[in-house]
């Protein structure tokens, strides 16, 4: 068996290091906002070249609060994508918001620039681009839209941990951004977790009190927050994450080319990486009119793989009351149909890789 993704192998690689991060913790006694967090905040925050990180208990709830922190309310209009994952129109709806999509670009699959204009109203509030599957936004037109019609910018970072634009890492570039750290991101815990970055200090001194309740000091309650903080043992496993992540992601990097070499002349259509973008590979998507057969052929010769994600936000049941059908967003509905997530992780080998290929190459739909 080939897995989609192996967090064993992960684990013992950096066992020694994890167990006595972990052991400290749990010595120290302090398990809730303490000096792990802190200190992972001002590592993270380095990391993304900015000046404030929160910890929060998860990415849903980094996208939330950071929403919240702007002054998101009931029927605000908020622009984003309808193939990302169910969290990111989750967050806009627990603020009251009105979620309004744009279809994607065709090749990076991200938000396509060009049809934001026509979307935008006067109760439109912040544009929330998703860097899908560890490929940048193309943010120079967006934060230029965003500037014309004084919107804000939040940026779905969950899945590019790491990546850049332009030479800046993404999480720099908007007013705020929100990161996951689910086990299988490029930066992952080993349980829930999320951070939410910003250059801006008032927006957060704001997450701060949302993510602890609201209060400024115990028991002394400025806001209505929230409970959604990141823990110290989560904090402790990041810390020793985090030093390693470039050399993972470039990792991610080198095994996307083997990828693309091996599969340059076969049905398949490749993923892009633009000239603008340091793409992370969270994910490696391609595309191909057989899919479905495609997932079928490779598990039966123990191939694992997955599909992010097979039904588009705006066709979902949760979401029948906003008036959206079958048409309305044709890449968006194409690429659902057409889309397969192949194994990618750091510690994929070569040979792996190729197995895969020459699979896929044997491949002959009927």
């Amino acid at each position: 068996m080939i897995p989609f993704f192996d967090l064993k192998t992960q684990y013992k690689e950096i066992k020694n290091e994890m167990d006595k991060s972990i052991n400290r913790v749990l010595s120290s006694g302090n398990f809730i906002l303490g000096e792990e967090v802190t200190s992972f905040e001002k590592e993270f925050a380095k990391f993304c070249e900015v000046k404030f990180a929160i910890g929060v208990g998860s990415g849903t709830s980094a996208l939330f609060l950071a929403l919240k922190s702007l002054g998101i309310k009931k029927n605000d209009e908020i622009i984003t994508v309808p193939n990302t994952f169910i969290s990111t129109a989750y967050a806009i709806s627990y603020t009251g918001a009105k979620l309004v999509f744009v279809d994607v670009e065709e090749d990076t699959l991200n938000i396509d620039y060009t049809k934001i204009e026509e979307k935008i109203t006067d109760k439109t509030k912040a544009i929330l681009p998703v860097h899908l599957y560890g490929h940048p936004a193309d943010m120079n037109p967006i934060m230029e839209i965003a500037e014309e019609h004084n919107l804000k910018i939040i940026e779905d970072v969950a899945q590019a941990t790491g990546s850049e634009y332009n030479g800046k890492k993404l999480g720099s570039l908007g007013d705020v951004a929100a990161f996951s750290f689910y086990p299988t991101k490029t930066l992952g815990a080993y349980g829930d977790g999320g951070m939410i970055v910003t250059n801006d200090s008032k927006i957060a001194e704001k997450i701060e009190l949302l993510r602890n309740y609201g209060q400024l000091k115990k028991y002394h309650y400025i806001i209505e927050g929230f409970n959604s903080r990141l823990d110290e043992i989560q904090a402790a496993i990041l810390r020793v994450k985090l030093k390693r992540l470039n050399q993972w992601n470039d990792l991610r990097r080198k095994n996307a080319k083997i990828y693309n070499e091996s599969l340059k002349n076969t049905d398949v259509i490749l993923p892009v990486e633009k000239e603008y973008a340091k793409h992370v590979y969270y994910l490696y998507v391609i595309r191909i009119a057989k899919r479905d057969k495609l997932q079928q052929w490779l598990e039966t010769r123990g191939v694992s793989t997955m599909i992010h994600y097979p039904i588009p936000i705006h066709l979902q049941m949760a979401y029948k009351y906003l008036g959206y059908k079958k048409g309305d967003f044709p890449f968006t509905e194409k690429y659902a149909e057409e889309i397969l997530s192949l194994p990618m992780f750091p510690e994929l080998k070569k040979e792996q890789i190729e197995e895969i290929c020459f699979l896929i190459q044997k491949f002959k739909p009927s």
